[in-house]
């Protein structure tokens, strides 16, 4: 698989809770629609564990099979709407893609 993570903060205006309903919501509508979308894992981050790692509400992980498949997904009129919804909010993001390898199955 290849991954595209993010790791969001809500807007300053807006609630947690608020954040997270729009992001499995509204904002979740838009995703499903990407071309090539696999997977999709969401987290809400409840807590922190340390201080330096505080202020951030979630975790997507988009998984597609390949890096070009990866892509073509951010090239697509779907990833521009949803971009496109994101508009100006005001939060925070960090976004990364990579290769994914599974280290342990349980």
């Amino acid at each position: 698989m290849y991954n595209l993570v993010l790791l969001a903060a809500k807007p300053p205006d807006w609630t947690h809770d608020q954040f997270i309903a729009w992001w499995r919501g509204d904002h979740a509508e838009m995703t499903y629609r990407l071309p090539g979308l696999r997977a999709w894992r969401h987290t809400e981050v409840q807590s922190a564990l340390e201080p330096r790692s505080e202020g951030w509400d979630g975790v997507s992980v988009l998984s597609f099979d390949s890096e070009e498949d990866l892509r073509k997904a951010l090239a697509s009129p779907q990833w521009a709407d949803a971009v496109a919804q994101v508009g100006d909010m005001r939060g925070r993001r960090i976004a990364v893609m990579g290769s994914e390898r599974e280290m342990f199955s349980g």
